[in-house]
């Protein structure tokens, strides 16, 4: 049963709270102070936390800095904030909370939340081997601003409860599959191995022994027993990136070890237990490949039960200045005689350009312009191009054309003037130029964060 610590002073919601995630099947341990909310959580054995901001003794805010900084990670929490606490909210997730509530919230919503987070813990009482590599809570890390991204972390959350489905993950070069595949990871089994192989890069002769491994004299060349990428990933995750480039003949053999978790070395004769999750990744559409005749249907429909499509950068450009603000701040720490920093003008260009290599070139282009600067400039030197037709509806854009375009742009600088200021509106407003009464507007109009709308 998962524990949940409610940290909430307000006695009629509290009970009514405890009441109904009692029913849901909820174990709970309900705090009215900061400081009694501290002690439970920093004791351990808490799956889950529901913190309100504001506490008679200690802000929600404080308790989980506190958290933060002790020998463990805090458990995934959840934070109730009214609107006038909407700073504090986005600052507890910018330390690692995994999510928040505006009052007044429904309490569906507050269930929906808990449970995608009700990751399961190890059991005590199984035996050392499986224990250390069942799932375990971790704590959350964004993968992005965006509400494409976001979406995609809470699925993952829910994807590590269930280690023995394929996850199949789409998307254009460059949007960061193997990133996905990182948090999948952590999220289900951080202990395990993550075996990570692509495709594309074997050569059609090597390719099945890398897979499946060899034993002593299966070919010319095989001096020694060799296990293969499934045997090194033991009950943990193998990735096989570009699976669409993979030859149609090792396809059906890919497909029986999918079905049956077993395989047999070449040359061998045993069959051994491969428990290990598959997660595959392509940035070719399997379906047209399929079509063509290049790909198996059965395959493909094996490795697609559960599914992540990774938009483009140029479809989420809440993240391009998020992900630049940090791969500089990255670089710093590395190079501290090397400290740049992200002017407007650098971000203005940033949004603009239409990143066709997505994440990694952003990557790329700001590590060559941390390395060429001088001072604290960026030494940016980008091709602009015009961006092309996106689903802007999606980001609050309604117009058409170079209009809607310049509004996407105007969106994204906006929230990432609101994360770099903490959300504190008045700072956010004069760093824009604007008022605040404008700067609210605006927010209002492309359902930014701050109406209600988690980012």
């Amino acid at each position: 049963m998962t524990r949940v610590c409610l940290i909430e002073d307000d006695p009629i919601m509290g009970e009514a709270l405890c009441q109904r995630l009692d029913l849901e099947g909820f174990s709970m341990d309900w705090q009215r102070t900061g400081r009694g909310g501290l002690a439970v959580l920093s004791a351990g054995g808490v799956d889950l936390a529901v913190i309100d901001v504001n506490l008679p003794d200690l802000s929600g805010v404080d308790l989980f800095e506190t958290l933060t900084r002790g020998p463990m990670p805090p458990p995934p929490s959840l934070f109730i904030t009214g609107y006038g606490t909407i700073e504090d909210a986005v600052r507890v997730l910018k330390l690692g909370a995994a999510d928040y509530l505006t009052k007044p919230f429904s309490p569906t919503a507050l269930i929906d939340k808990l449970r995608l987070l009700a990751v399961t813990r190890p059991d005590p009482a199984s035996d050392t081997e499986e224990a250390g590599y069942a799932m375990c809570t971790r704590p959350y890390n964004p993968l992005g601003l965006s509400a494409a991204m976001r979406r995609i972390a809470s699925d993952l959350v829910r994807f590590a409860r269930h280690p023995d489905s394929p996850v199949l993950i789409s998307g254009e070069s460059g949007v960061g599959k193997e990133v996905i595949a990182e948090r999948l990871h952590q999220l289900q089994c951080p202990q395990a191995p993550l075996v990570a192989v692509n495709c594309a890069a074997l050569p059609d002769t090597l390719i099945e022994a890398e897979l499946f491994g060899h034993e002593k004299g299966a070919f010319t060349g095989a001096e020694r027993q060799r296990a293969g990428v499934f045997e090194q990933a033991g009950r943990g995750i193998l990735f096989l990136d570009e699976i669409g480039d993979m030859p149609l003949p090792l396809q059906s053999r890919l497909l029986r070890v999918v079905q049956t978790r077993k395989l047999t070395r070449l040359g061998g004769s045993r069959e051994l237990e491969v428990p290990a999750r598959l997660v595959c990744a392509t940035h070719q559409d399997l379906d047209a490949l399929v079509r063509a005749g290049r790909f198996r249907e059965d395959l493909y429909y094996r490795i697609r039960v559960l599914e992540v499509q990774v938009p483009p950068l140029r479809e989420r450009p809440e993240d391009i200045l998020w992900l630049a603000e940090r791969f500089v701040a990255e670089h710093a720490r590395r190079f501290p005689e090397e400290r740049r920093l992200l002017t407007e003008a650098d971000r203005g260009r940033l949004v603009r350009h239409r990143w066709p290599g997505n994440v990694r070139e952003l990557r790329h282009t700001l590590e060559r312009a941390c390395i060429l600067g001088e001072g604290t400039r960026l030494a940016l030197d980008l091709e602009l191009v015009d961006a092309p037709e996106t689903d802007l509806t999606r980001l609050g854009v309604t117009e058409g054309g170079l209009k809607a375009r310049t509004q996407a742009e105007e969106r994204a600088l906006i929230l990432a003037a609101l994360n770099q200021h903490h959300y504190h509106m008045t700072a956010t407003a004069a760093a824009l130029g604007i008022s605040r009464k404008t700067l609210w507007q605006k927010m209002k109009r492309y359902g930014l964060p701050g109406m209600g709308t988690p980012i």
